[in-house]
């Protein structure tokens, strides 16, 4: 084989056979486009007249050259530099739209994933599920998808399954799987099977009040959520027939996980709840529920809770996502919320567009705004339409100058500051007294 060229030195191990530090993936190493989540594309003011030219060809190219490398990595005997590869791999996939690189490297990239999980640790399955999660969402549905998710499939569900592997690996690989079935798979056999192994994890929970063993119900139940979140997920993309199946198999036991000890279980048990709530009605308007007055009960203190013994941050968190599941229970109320990406805006007004909203931007992070930019399949899913395409002259028409953005700056930080003098001069809210 020729010897790699001097300028990718990095990827290879120094001296001794002893492996060199791996390169992450960094914001240098994408386009303006690529990283315009992060500098504030969907701001107009965050353009600037003036500027150095990106020549994008030659970014793209040497952009693929490090993803090749990193690629390599991932079949490295240093755990440590597989892992940083995998972290990297995420980075990059979260940050830019790669499909044409991707689909000439599908397979490769797979068979990696395959092997971290099926061989690697704790942390570098947990990675390596992210990626998976990622390498989905970049193909989209497709017959290509299909085949990743034939190979992946059984080995998340084996791990997800495993009593003897790291809770971490479990949980990553429960997220993975039910994300990496939502985007793919168009087999209702395989959609139900996924469910019911996802089921068998979370349907546990129900019995902590009776588990004997407290620390082990808690130490899993970081497990229980992540598969709960994953599977009410795939309920979304139910048949009719099946959502209410599920419902009266799980809208009685719900309301037990409301008791949990843990805040983030509290939160998914309410959001299912909701959830469910929401779909029921949706295939029956007359909907009753014969427990209403001891759930709203339990909703209502949950969204007033005062308990010292909590954390005062926990306590407001809780609170706030109760409000709104209360609303939905009793008043069949959502409250609408706004998302800005670019020029477009999304609203959010149900709580299967939140569900899927969060667990998309719990993956892709801080690239979710230009997935929903540029994703055909994200768009797809949220009804979107085709991607936007700005012209140079409708770009140009919404660029600020510095010195304007330095004047509106300006002026917005005295305002701040003498709202918030006011509010702390103890003298405002000393009245007179007779």
């Amino acid at each position: 084989m020729p010897k790699p060229k001097k300028r990718g030195s990095n990827h290879q191990r120094g001296a001794g056979g002893q492996p060199r530090n791996v390169q992450p993936f960094s914001d240098e190493d994408a386009s303006v486009e690529t990283m315009s989540h992060c500098s504030g594309f969907s701001d107009p003011a965050s353009f600037t007249e003036d500027g150095p030219e990106v020549d994008e060809e030659a970014t793209q190219e040497d952009l693929e050259y490090k993803l090749k490398g990193f690629i390599d990595l991932t079949l490295d005997k240093s755990a440590k530099t597989r892992q940083a590869a995998l972290e990297s791999l995420k980075s990059a996939f979260s940050s830019k739209i790669l499909y044409e690189f991707i689909m000439e490297r599908r397979m490769t990239l797979t068979d990696s994933i395959e092997r971290c999980i099926k061989k690697g640790k704790s942390d570098e399955q947990c990675a390596a599920a992210g990626l998976a999660c990622l390498l989905c969402v970049q193909m989209g549905s497709g017959i290509e998808s299909e085949e990743i998710f034939k190979t992946l499939g059984p080995v998340l569900k084996k791990i997800v399954c495993d009593g003897t592997a790291s809770i971490q690996a479990r949980q990553a690989c429960a997220t993975c799987l039910g994300i990496c079935c939502f985007i793919v798979t168009d087999d209702i056999t395989e959609l139900y099977s996924t469910m019911e192994c996802l089921e068998n994890i979370f349907t546990k929970a129900y019995q902590r009040d009776r588990d004997t063993n407290g620390v082990s119900s808690t130490h899993n139940t970081v497990l229980h959520v992540s598969a709960l979140l994953a599977w009410t997920l795939l309920l979304t993309i139910c048949p009719m027939n099946e959502v209410k199946k599920k419902i009266e198999m799980h809208l009685h036991k719900l309301p037990s996980l409301l008791s949990c000890d843990d805040l983030n279980m509290r939160i998914a048990a309410g959001e299912t709840l909701a959830l469910l709530f929401e779909l029921a009605r949706e295939t029956d308007a007359d909907f009753f529920y014969e427990d209403m007055d001891l759930l709203t009960e339990k909703l209502r203190a949950l969204a007033t809770d005062g308990n010292k013994h909590r954390a005062k941050v926990d306590k407001r968190k809780q609170r706030s996502v109760f409000r709104d599941v209360l609303r939905a229970v009793e008043e069949r109320d959502f409250p609408t919320e706004m998302v800005k990406f670019g020029p477009e805006r999304m609203y959010i007004d149900c709580w299967v567009k939140k569900q899927t909203y969060e667990t998309f931007k719990e993956i892709l992070g801080s690239g979710m705004q230009y997935h929903l930019q540029s994703n055909d399949f994200l768009r797809n899913v949220f009804e979107l339409g085709p991607p936007v395409m700005l012209d140079a002259a409708t770009l140009k028409t919404m660029k600020i100058s510095r010195f304007e953005r330095h004047l509106y700056n300006s002026a917005a930080f005295k305002a701040r500051t003498k709202a918030r003098s006011k509010c702390r001069d103890k003298r405002a809210d000393v009245g007179e007294f007779f």
